[in-house]
């Protein structure tokens, strides 16, 4: 069964740094693996995703404060949040596509989600 655990996140000031990490385990295969985040009452949007065909993509004004790190020897991929502003608190959930077993057909999984909190 395909799993992905997601660790980090935590509460921080403004202007400080936070890391999350999330392993994926017993695929197949991985095409991408990144990061979303969720504010609330707002729509899950994208930070930053790595994948084979379209390489590192990052959301507008993410790359200037955000670096995403993938291992694929070791199925992570981390990401690096400095200079954390209000506006980045949010949920934010590992992401990755890939196939679970050697007859599946890719699709799209999702971590349970890590609170990132940023006061002023």
């Amino acid at each position: 069964q395909v799993q992905l655990v997601e660790s980090g996140g935590g509460a921080v000031q403004a202007g400080g740094s936070l890391r999350l990490s999330c392993e994926a385990s017993n695929f197949f295969r991985i095409n991408t693996m990144g990061w979303y985040r969720q504010a609330p009452g707002k729509e899950r949007r994208l930070v930053a995703r790595v994948s084979s065909r379209d390489g590192t993509v990052y959301a507008d004004s993410m790359e200037d404060r955000f670096t995403i790190y993938r291992d694929d020897a070791e199925s992570t991929v981390e990401l690096r949040m400095n200079s954390l502003e209000p506006e980045d608190t949010a949920v934010y959930y590992c992401y990755t596509n890939g196939y679970a077993g050697v007859y599946d057909l890719a699709r799209d999984y999702w971590g349970q989600g890590t609170q990132v909190t940023v006061s002023s």
